[in-house]
């Protein structure tokens, strides 16, 4: 007994059908139902039982209708045996789902157009199925439940055609011949079935091997997808419990919301764990010197200080290591459309870079990052050159990325770190090795990072650079790691920052993180970590004693520099000189003439004016005469100045008095055609509205002082 729909609505409101089906005479049944309810299948179920009589068993799924106490109650009033098939394997009501499938493609084809008919006509297909002999009995349904041949269509023919007339029989007559013939028909039912099952086992036996599992083997369990229950994924592994029959065996599943389950053997196999690859390093040498990660350390500690971290990174050898590390703590995973599936031709790789190509490949077999695939999944590769001039070999996943669901989960903001950071006396920078490759792919992903190479086809055991997902999930990673010091501990994706001011606490800290970062299996890379500066560089920036200044190579980058040609060109200088407007007062205004270069209805190549040159040379000096912000301190009070001129809003954010005054931040942005319209007055009364909008985060709920230089603006407030 199975139900099949939701259908369309019919004209009476039906929209499911009750399929029964008796195994021994094959006799089916399909009822028209408005609901799945359990109140109106035990209906239909006691109406049907008053014409065929009451089962002895009854053979369903665990649908939540047939697994209701309505149902139960009701095999118990009739004494009938309710069994179930264990999930996800419709093949134990085989006979059933056959039936599901022959009703729908029948109700294809007589249906009218707009399908609300369907239901009418359920009858006249049951009578086309009951009267046809099945080819595993070699009678008809309706004969095998009856004992009688089921007058048809076709026989009404007949009929006509002889018109012989029918003798006359009692009732004694009649049901002794239909006992004889019952009698007679039962041997060859039976001899039929017979060869049939021999039939169907001969051709299942052909591909079946026969597999047997152990109290406590772990297995792989085949299970529906999250996304789509049509499609189905290996979860675990699992633990098997107890073997309750040849083919069923209890699974013990702790991450799923049924503990425990009972799961036919062709959705199980065999978990075949990786064995753990110990990467060893010797170091010879004599003196301590040569046994330390060579890790950097700041220039300005004292002796005290030096010896204290290195007896630190002692301790946390195993952390500073070129060798990725693994996490446990959570998995990658890469939820994709249901049903789509990426397979794109491999890239022509230049015959001089082959060799580049295979040797990335086999370093990241032996690290454990990738593994040999027979995914259906492909994607190609790319060679793309690094600063040192060096190859990286880099997967293109745009296919992948297309059909993958966005992963929110926010990234820090950058200037909320540097404000953090500012005041700090010591700063730690740790950058992971090769972070993303420290965390792995959940089993049932992996195919989905499969890639195309020379050497064949591989796919990820760790987490590849170059999905669209994968930041979300390393912040997430470090986030839950650094939840613990939040205080004094943040990190952008890979790059953790320490930060105190004072030694003792600081050294106390890192302690603290690195115990965490040990704990979770991850390393850092020594040659890019550095540890108790008095001034750092992270995201670009230089920070520390209070400051906050450009990197120096980013604004020898910016110095050097080529004229734009193209608007590209353009758009990439203001790209980067954008990331440290807040070192340049007035920057909207400044660069005004570089920004209408790259407006929609210009060409593509630039002209180059005085204007442009000028604004360009503007923008390179403010950035290249070193210039510094002070750190913001949350229990002094702040000054607001703000300005405006015909192009543009300006204001800087300030703290201290008189010659102490120093620069925290500056802000600016570019008027409208329509704001370049309003008076004077207008202009200056928004550039202080929209610059305490902009700084609300720090003034908000905060004493601060507001300077203008527009008297009128004095005199109204």
């Amino acid at each position: 007994m199975d139900l099949v729909g939701p259908h369309p609505k019919s004209a009476r409101g039906h929209e499911y059908i009750l399929v029964v089906i008796d195994y021994a005479t094959k006799f089916p049944e399909a009822i028209p139902l408005r609901n799945m309810s359990s109140k109106g299948i035990a209906k239909e179920l006691f109406l049907m039982f008053s014409r065929v009589g009451l089962p002895k068993t009854i053979l369903t799924d665990q649908g939540t209708p047939f697994m209701s106490r309505l149902m139960k109650d009701l095999c118990r009033l009739y004494q009938v045996q309710q069994i179930r098939t264990s999930i996800f394997h419709p093949q134990t009501d085989g006979l059933c789902e056959r039936l599901n499938k022959t009703i729908k493609s029948m109700l294809r084809r007589v249906v009218s157009r707009d399908g609300k008919n369907w239901d009418m006509l359920l009858p006249h297909l049951m009578f086309a199925l009951r009267e046809v002999p099945q080819a595993s009995t070699g009678f008809s349904p309706f004969e095998l439940l009856y004992g009688r041949p089921c007058r048809g269509i076709l026989d009404l023919a007949k009929e006509t055609w002889e018109t012989q007339p029918c003798p006359f029989r009692s009732t004694i007559e009649h049901v002794t011949l239909m006992r004889d013939r019952l009698s007679a028909v039962w041997p060859i039912v039976k001899e039929h079935m017979e060869k049939a099952q021999r039939t169907q086992g001969q051709a299942y036996d052909k591909s079946a091997t026969p597999r047997e599992f152990t109290v406590g083997e772990k297995v792989m369990v085949l299970v529906p997808t999250a996304e789509h229950r049509l499609l189905a994924q290996w979860r675990g592994p699992y633990e098997v419990m107890k073997r309750v029959s040849p083919v069923n065996y209890l699974i013990k599943q702790p991450d799923r919301r049924k503990k425990v389950q009972l799961y036919h053997i062709n959705l199980l196999k065999t978990y075949h764990g990786r064995e753990e690859e110990v990467a060893l390093m010797a170091l010879e040498g004599k003196g301590k010197e040569e046994t330390l990660p060579q890790v950097r350390r700041g220039q300005t500690l004292l002796p005290e200080q030096s010896r204290q971290l290195d007896k630190l990174i002692m301790n946390f050898g195993r952390i500073f290591s070129p060798f990725p590390g693994q996490t446990d703590v959570l998995f990658h995973h890469i939820h994709t459309e249901p049903g789509k599936k990426v397979h794109i031709r491999p890239y022509r790789i230049p015959e001089a870079r082959r060799v580049i190509a295979k040797k990335e490949v086999r370093e990241m077999l032996r690290m454990g990052v990738i593994e040999p695939s027979t995914s259906e999944w492909s994607s190609p590769i790319v060679l793309v050159p690094k600063s040192d001039g060096s190859m990286r070999l880099c997967n293109d996943f745009r296919g992948v990325n297309a059909i993958s669901t966005f992963d929110a989960y926010p990234m820090p903001r950058v200037d909320e770190l540097l404000d953090r950071l500012g005041k700090a006396k010591f700063i730690t920078t740790l950058d992971l090795t090769k972070g993303y490759w420290q965390v792995p792919v959940a089993p049932e992903d992996r195919p989905k990072t499969a890639f195309a190479t020379p050497e064949g086809l591989f796919q990820y055991v760790r987490m590849p650079f170059g999905l669209h997902g994968a930041a979300a999930t390393f912040q997430r990673l470090m986030d839950a790691i650094l939840r613990p010091h939040q205080e004094y501990a943040a990190a952008y994706i890979d790059d953790v920052v320490i930060h105190s001011e004072d030694w003792d606490s600081h050294l106390l800290r890192l302690r603290a993180v690195l115990v965490s970062l040990e704990a979770t299996g991850l390393t850092a890379n020594p040659n890019k970590c550095c540890l108790g500066l008095s001034e750092a560089e992270y995201l670009g920036y230089t920070v520390g004693n209070g400051k906050i200044r450009p990197q120096a190579e980013k604004t020898r980058a910016i110095r050097d520099w080529p004229r734009p040609r193209t608007k590209p060109d353009v758009r990439a200088f203001l790209g980067i000189t954008g990331y440290y407007r807040r070192f340049i007062p007035g920057y909207a205004t400044i660069a005004n003439p570089l920004t209408n270069l790259i407006r929609k209805n210009l060409p593509n190549q630039v002209e180059w004016k005085d204007e442009t040159e000028e604004a360009f040379q503007l923008l390179k000096d403010g950035l290249c005469s070193d210039p510094v912000l002070q750190a913001p301190d949350f229990s002094q009070e702040f000054i607001v100045q703000v300005d405006a001129s015909d192009t543009g809003l300006g204001a800087v954010l300030a703290q201290g008095k008189g010659e102490a005054e120093k620069p925290i931040l500056f802000i600016s942005r570019k008027l409208s055609d329509r704001e370049q319209r309003y008076a004077t007055v207008e202009k200056e009364a928004l550039a202080i509205k929209w610059a305490l909008d902009y700084l609300r985060y720090y003034l908000l709920g905060r004493r601060f002082a507001l300077v203008t230089d527009h008297a009128p603006l004095t005199w109204m407030a």
